[in-house]
């Protein structure tokens, strides 16, 4: 009894440690019990039963033999007079159950059970963490951090009572989180979903600072304020273009807040992360200038639709703003908007304006083949072996910062 008391408390052991209830582990357990005793046992495998039961701590198996009036061939069948004196009510046609001793099962058969235990359990745990995660795919949850590595620096957060790994890439840069604390995570995705499913985490995805604006604002949860693009320098800045379906919503002054409440939580969320909230609009010169924000804008020409580049002009005072840092203000309306963009000053060196100021200013249109004759004609001339180089045309230059004695603040 003792060490079916031993076993017992292994097999609820196994099932915390797994989070598998006791009943469906129960029958793992006397699945391979049964294979293993079918191996130690050839020509009685229809016959071997097994008995488990957590309430009375009973675990045996049996093979049911059969009682005849003649010598047993083998296992499968016993004699009746053997038979009346385990059973005295036994006669021949019925079944007696013999015990198998389970420590005699052999070493191989014992082995056997374990790997079988040991692949049930793998396929419970995927079936668990699928069910539990697939339809958080590309969500926000919150998980409390459970250990932080001071050499990796990888942090394991705990959901639900499962452990879930945030690599330091995926962590905001300057950002230091501790055991104990509560902290949002966007799932990007589930990999290794046939056979060992990994959830990886990121608090540096664009998508996290998307989902943090649906906890905060009903508008956009409810759909009214739809969010249309997102550029995000994780730790830094992130811009984020919103539009109201409803005009009588201010998307902007929705997802800002009363006394910007709603803002702030974001904000505070993501280590002080400054926020750049653009109103989106259809007109594409529109969108581009409110994307350099806080700088100000004076003209957006598009340069080509086809390559999507523009042009914008600024206030000389305004250059260093509307670039950023390391251009990093110029990178995030590129990225916000899908533009290329050239931004140069208002005024030249020599005190002239930007030609695209001047009100006929037109941007020229590129010459095209007026027909299919002339189109291959073309083609035939630059494939020839005498061209020795086609050069390209040259790429629209991005401005390079100036120094910044102080960033502006971001303008919600």
């Amino acid at each position: 009894m003792n060490k079916n008391n031993d076993f017992f408390k292994a097999l609820e052991s196994l099932g915390e440690e797994n989070s598998v209830e006791t009943e469906l582990l129960i029958e793992k357990v006397k699945s391979a019990m049964l294979k293993a005793a079918k191996r130690a046992y050839p020509h009685s495998e229809d016959r071997i039963r097994v008995d488990i039961d957590p309430a009375t701590k009973k675990f045996e198996m049996y093979i049911e033999q059969e009682v005849i009036d003649d010598e047993p061939i083998d296992e499968n069948e016993i004699n009746i007079d053997v038979a009346k004196t385990i059973d005295p009510n036994a006669y021949v046609g019925s079944t007696i159950l013999k015990e198998i001793d389970i420590s005699k099962l052999g070493r191989m058969a014992a082995l056997s059970a374990k790997q079988s235990i040991k692949g049930d359990l793998r396929e419970i745990n995927r079936e668990q963490m699928l069910s539990r995660f697939e339809s958080k795919e590309h969500e926000c949850i919150t998980a409390k951090v459970s250990q932080v590595e001071p050499g990796r620096g990888t942090v394991t957060v705990d959901y639900e009572g499962t452990e879930l790994y945030l690599f330091r890439n995926e962590q905001i840069p300057g950002e230091t989180l501790t055991e104990g604390q509560s902290v949002k995570v966007y799932i990007t995705g589930i990999i290794g979903k046939n056979k060992k499913p990994v959830v990886k985490i990121s608090r540096t995805h664009k998508d996290l600072v998307k989902r943090l604006f649906e906890i905060e604002v009903p508008e956009i949860y409810d759909g009214t304020v739809e969010v249309k693009s997102i550029s995000r320098e994780a730790g830094s800045r992130t811009k984020i273009a919103v539009w109201s379906k409803d005009p009588n919503v201010d998307a902007v002054g929705a997802c800002i807040g009363t006394k910007r409440s709603r803002i702030s939580a974001v904000v505070s969320e993501l280590n002080g992360e400054k926020i750049d909230i653009i109103p989106w609009s259809e007109v594409t010169e529109e969108f581009i200038a409110k994307a350099l924000a806080p700088a100000e804008v004076l003209k957006t020409v598009i340069t080509s639709h086809l390559e999507n580049t523009c042009t914008v002009i600024v206030p000389n005072n305004q250059l260093s703003l509307a670039i950023g840092n390391k251009g990093q203000n110029a990178k995030l309306a590129a990225k916000l908007t899908g533009f290329k963009i050239d931004i140069k000053p208002q005024f030249d060196l020599n005190g002239e304006e930007a030609p695209e100021l001047d009100p006929n200013f037109v941007v020229p249109e590129p010459e095209l083949p007026e027909t299919d004759e002339e189109l291959f004609d073309n083609t035939e001339e630059i494939a020839g072996d005498e061209v020795e180089a086609v050069e390209a045309a040259p790429e629209p230059e991005i401005a390079e910062a100036a120094p910044e004695p102080s960033e502006a603040p971001a303008e919600e």
